[in-house]
């Protein structure tokens, strides 16, 4: 039976589908937030060292669909200097994440999604980040935040915004990035033990409401309202965070009192 498989129950893989097509519908717009809006809803229900390795399928299969345009309009060696910096700091990442208790796992988490949702909401130009050191710093901090909450896109999206590119350079350097990331995240989450079968079973079964609300977001992607998608989703994303922290903070209190 596939609850059995995925080990969840009814509700619980109910939600996942839900939240699986709506993070590939926000992808398809944006080219990015697809892990930040799953993370920032699973983990009410899940801790994130389970949300994280099934999150790799998900992204994988949206990739997929995506890295085609990425290849022909993105700028690979910035993208490739991220990648080489990423594969640094992932282990980093996932060691902090399999090393905190994880009532305070979820709380880094959301708050770590909170807080670059924020930064891009406000268009924060950090204009050190356009330097080769910058280039290789983002791409480390983008690894560790990947293992923290499987956000290093956004971390990534502020190193471009530095760079002032073409918002179509921008959209496919992050497609272009989070593909080849993926590719060489795999090998970290087998030696680190992350990647298990109910991870790959949960990420294949969820994969396809993602690649569906991937296309569909594709499809209703309208280039004259694109200035307005971001924005919307990136406040949204904020104001589920935060419910999260506020619930997940309330919690935590309760267990210490």
């Amino acid at each position: 039976m596939i609850l059995d498989a995925v080990d969840l129950t009814l509700n619980e893989a109910l939600a996942l589908t839900t939240i699986a097509f709506v993070s590939g519908i926000v992808r398809g717009f944006t080219g990015i937030a697809l892990s930040a809006v799953a993370m920032a809803t699973a983990v009410l229900f899940l801790p994130p060292v389970e949300i994280i390795p099934m999150l790799w399928w998900l992204e994988m299969a949206a990739s997929v669909l995506m890295v085609r345009s990425g290849w022909r309009e993105a700028n690979r060696g910035i993208a490739l200097g991220l990648v080489l910096g990423s594969s640094f700091g992932l282990p980093l990442g996932l060691w902090l994440t399999l090393s905190l208790p994880i009532d305070v796992s979820k709380l880094v988490a959301l708050a770590i999604i909170c807080g670059l949702a924020a930064a891009q909401l406000a268009r924060l130009r950090l204009g050190f980040l356009a330097s080769k050191p910058g280039l290789i710093g983002t791409g480390v901090t983008a690894g560790a935040v990947s293992g923290l909450a499987r956000v290093g896109g956004m971390i990534v999206a502020l190193y471009v915004l530095a760079l002032e590119m073409p918002a179509r350079v921008i959209r496919a350097s992050l497609v272009l990035f989070l593909f080849a990331t993926l590719c060489v995240s795999f090998f970290t989450h087998v030696v680190m033990g992350t990647m298990d079968a109910t991870a790959g079973i949960r990420g294949v079964v969820f994969a396809i409401p993602t690649m569906a609300g991937v296309l569909l977001g594709k499809a209703l992607f309208v280039p004259r309202y694109e200035p307005y998608y971001k924005p919307i989703c990136l406040g949204r994303l904020i104001a589920i965070a935060l419910a999260g922290i506020a619930r997940e903070g309330a919690g935590l209190s309760a267990v210490t009192q």
